[in-house]
């Protein structure tokens, strides 16, 4: 793609600018290689802004990897909580496990061994492998793939036709082997934040006279937007019982309904939530006669509908039809979890049910005023 002169004023010019415009960010100021693994896991699929916060509040609780490994994984998940794709945090556990078993509680220094923990692909291991120990290896994400691709102005869609292949291969021949790590961070620092999927700022790219797209004025249709999966609707309803002191009910993953088409553990992160069912018709009746299967025929209390709650599982879409049922004193349910609605943070719950728990919270106001002027009605 480059000759060799050129290829070097590139890295050079490239790393020039990451050295004196790269974010601080709190895991580029350590070759800790606990710390730039749990930057990697969190940084799929989440924003850097949203990340910093978990990342230091993580470390706080789990300062090293063998920490981590002997931890409840039900305090890892309430950590992790309201991060999203929780498999992250289960499989970040799972691989401390191996590590601390298999690799005395280091991070191996091999793309082999490191490929063969939980939730470690190719890009991730290259990540690590490059920035912790400077081994030559080239990361391909989205950031990294999209500066490529215009570079060498590669149209169509990136990941079909062999061109993910091809532009890994293009990653590699670019790759700094002086400074591997340092590289890898300023190629995808530069799609992050200056070849941006939208409206790429061209005029403060540090390489942008090598760029192909820009010259044939294709930065902005390059690279071509992917087919998205058709979205899928799903309905639910969810039961908050609550006591006159503020205390709820939590049921652990396995005891809602299997739903039809969809996994309800799934949509609710295999997690602590409220008793849950996918709705076929009629919600209020459907999710009584699931309260009296779940919690008991004798569970007869009136259902407060509550505010629709919006919600967004990857290709799916989500409505909640929250109820509110107020109760002298908690059903008695062995497998369940009794805690006040308002401190749900005790234990590893979904950012759906803490929606559903807020809808329920913002009703309490009207509910004890409309009570006081009419103590007889059940809400």
């Amino acid at each position: 793609m480059l000759t060799r002169p050129m290829l070097a004023r590139f890295r050079k010019k490239l790393l020039r600018w990451f050295a004196e415009f790269q974010r601080d960010l709190p895991w580029r100021r350590t070759k800790n290689t606990y710390h730039i693994w749990l930057s990697e896991i969190m940084l799929q699929q989440t924003r850097v802004a949203a990340a910093i916060p978990y990342y230091e509040r993580f470390l706080a609780a789990f300062p090293e990897v063998k920490v981590l490994a002997q931890a409840p994984e039900e305090e890892v998940l309430r950590h992790w909580a309201g991060l999203g794709y929780y498999s992250r945090a289960r499989n970040l556990q799972k691989a401390a496990r191996q590590i601390v078993a298999e690799h005395d509680a280091a991070f191996p220094d091999t793309s082999e061994k490191a490929l063969a923990l939980s939730g470690i692909g190719a890009y991730t291991a290259a990540a690590i492998l490059s920035i912790a120990y400077g081994r030559k290896l080239a990361v391909l994400d989205g950031n990294v793939a999209r500066v490529i691709a215009r570079l060498a102005g590669i149209r169509g869609d990136l990941r079909s036709g062999g061109r993910w292949q091809l532009l890994q291969k293009s990653a590699d021949e670019l790759l700094s082997p002086q400074a591997p790590g340092d590289w890898n961070q300023a190629m995808m620092e530069l799609g992050a934040t200056i070849c941006t999927p939208r409206s790429p700022q061209c005029l403060l790219c540090p390489v942008a006279e090598f760029c192909e797209a820009r010259k044939l004025g294709l930065a902005d249709v390059i690279p071509e937007n992917r087919k998205l999966r058709d979205v899928v609707e799903v309905m639910l309803a969810a039961l908050v019982i609550v006591d006159p002191e503020g205390r709820t009910l939590l049921l652990p993953h396995g005891k809602s309904r299997a739903m039809t088409g969809h996994d309800v553990a799934v949509l609710l992160s295999r997690m602590w939530h409220f008793p849950t069912i996918q709705v076929k018709k009629d919600a209020r009746k459907e999710l009584r006669d699931f309260a009296a299967s779940c919690i008991g025929k004798r569970f007869a209390a009136e259902f407060q509908g509550l505010p629709k709650v919006r919600h967004a599982v990857t290709y799916r879409q989500i409505t909640v039809l929250p109820f509110r049922a107020e109760v002298e004193k908690l059903p008695v349910i062995a497998y369940a979890k009794t805690l006040r609605l308002d401190d749900l943070s005790l234990v590893p719950v979904s950012n759906l049910t803490r929606k559903v728990a807020g809808a329920a919270l913002c009703a309490v106001v009207d509910w004890k005023t409309a009570r006081e002027k009419a103590p007889t009605l059940c809400f």
